[in-house]
């Protein structure tokens, strides 16, 4: 029986502890790919811990990969190749109207816009006086070509507390929005790499990516994630992906294609991943799923990040976290640009990490989007039609995706579903060039509809059905 010394949790809680402790052995290989793991109740017995602490454990060491569950006979070690590492080595809505219509709905979920009582009017503009009446020189002074250094150290605090990052001030480059910062790295990289994304993906990235005349590919994706093979294949030289909750399948990327994307990034120089992390801070049960950049040993991924689910979609304020070995490339090629977001909302954001309040308006967020997310779940799911309805992916994020298992062709379905006020997006509009697309999956993106009418969003939706 394995077994750990819960007295040295220290600040963890008990169940971060035990799954830490977990995920080094298997690194380690003290337990190996294919070991049976005790069950939760003779776990938690040896331990002397609850058996929800023992089932928090599994459930984030399953979401991040590292194991996996038998129905009804247990859970095991997932089998996945770590790269050999040295001891003591420091670990550095774009959406389209499918309906021509604007306005009027009883629920829109193609809209990612926030609701205006969840951003924090009075803190942040209390936050913003501070900030005119103590920084008036710094504000009317120009910032570095990659944002001030106050908000550069906040992120990198922020990112070492949060996300296990560990990265320095000068690597992180703030710009108005990701599109911004996706222009500046294909200035870096070059307009002669091939670029990959996902399909099916966020299709605004194949528009950025074509307007800057570089070749795009899109890279097949299976129950892990994009395929390495097809990366091969179609000759990229850097991918996009969203790792932590695939946009918009939902998926989780597992430990071992994790590693895979790594390797080959690594097995020719000028590979590199683009990791956007677009809302890692809104996983809604468990930790957030470690970062892809915090386990890159070779410096091939570029980590990205957004304000503007966390704080509003009007918020454009992005950031990029560059591999050192970039960084001198970055300022001899780029440092006569000047930072595209202003003095103002820099160091007023800046302060605003600093004395905790994001963290305060993050857990705030999480909390409401729980109850949202749940109440449309329970509403769904609490009709005697429920069977014609499943849900994925509704972990993380501010969207899930609903199956309708129906006869009825999905364009029909839109229609019945738009006749009745409520705007759907299919799965298979982020898929590009594949002739056998899924049917009847709707991407359910619940940010800005309105919960209290949950019940009569969905009989309408079970009433598109039949």
């Amino acid at each position: 029986m394995i077994t750990y010394n819960i007295a040295n949790s220290g600040s963890d809680s008990l169940y971060e502890f035990l799954g830490k402790s977990m995920k080094h052995d298997i690194i380690q290989g003290v337990l190996k790919a294919g070991d049976k793991l005790p069950s939760k109740r003779q776990f938690a017995k040896n331990l002397g811990v609850s058996v929800m602490t023992v089932e928090n454990a599994y459930a984030q060491l399953m979401a991040e990969g590292y194991i996996y569950s038998i129905p009804k006979k247990g859970f095991y070690v997932s089998d996945f190749k770590y790269p050999v590492q040295e001891e003591n080595t420091v670990l550095h809505s774009e959406m389209v109207s499918l309906t021509g219509e604007e306005g009027g709905w009883l629920a829109d979920f193609s809209s990612n816009q926030t609701e205006t009582g969840l951003f924090p009017f009075t803190i942040w503009s209390k936050v913003i006086r501070e900030v005119l009446n103590d920084s008036r020189v710094q504000l009317m002074t120009n910032s570095a070509c990659g944002g001030i250094l106050a908000l550069r150290e906040s992120i990198a605090g922020y990112l070492k507390a949060f996300r296990d990052m560990h990265v320095k001030p000068e690597q992180i480059i703030i710009g108005a929005g990701t599109e911004y910062l996706y222009g500046l790295l294909i200035q870096l990289l070059g307009r002669e790499k091939v670029y990959a994304v996902e399909n099916p993906g966020y299709r605004k990235l194949e528009k950025i990516y074509g307007s800057y005349g570089v070749p795009c590919r899109w890279i097949a994706m299976d129950q892990a994630g994009v395929c390495t093979s097809d990366l091969e294949n179609q000759q990229a030289d850097i991918v996009h992906i969203t790792p932590s909750h695939q946009y918009p399948t939902g998926i989780i990327m597992p430990i071992s294609r994790r590693y895979e994307l790594l390797g080959w990034a690594s097995r020719e120089e000028g590979r590199f991943i683009i990791e956007d992390d677009y809302d890692s801070e809104l996983r809604l049960s468990g930790r957030p799923i470690p970062t892809l950049q915090s386990i890159d040993m070779s410096g091939s991924v570029i980590y990205m990040n957004t304000f503007t689910k966390t704080l509003c979609s009007t918020v454009r304020i992005s950031y990029m976290v560059l591999p050192e070995q970039l960084l001198s490339q970055f300022y001899e090629k780029l440092s006569f640009y000047s930072c595209t977001v202003s003095n103002f909302e820099q160091y007023t954001l800046a302060k605003f990490i600093q004395e905790g309040k994001f963290e305060n308006h993050i857990n705030r967020l999480r909390n409401y989007y729980r109850r949202k997310r749940d109440s449309l779940l329970e509403a769904l799911q609490k009709r005697t039609q429920r069977d014609m309805i499943s849900i994925s992916g509704e972990e993380a994020g501010l969207h899930f995706l609903m199956t309708v298992h129906t006869q009825i062709s999905e364009a029909s379905f839109l229609e019945r579903a738009r006749t009745r006020g409520i705007k759907l997006v299919p799965l298979s509009f982020y898929y590009y060039g594949q002739t056998r697309k899924p049917e009847n999956i709707y991407v359910m993106n619940y940010s800005s509809v309105d919960i209290t009418k949950a019940d009569e969003i969905a009989d309408k939706i079970y009433k598109c059905c039949i």
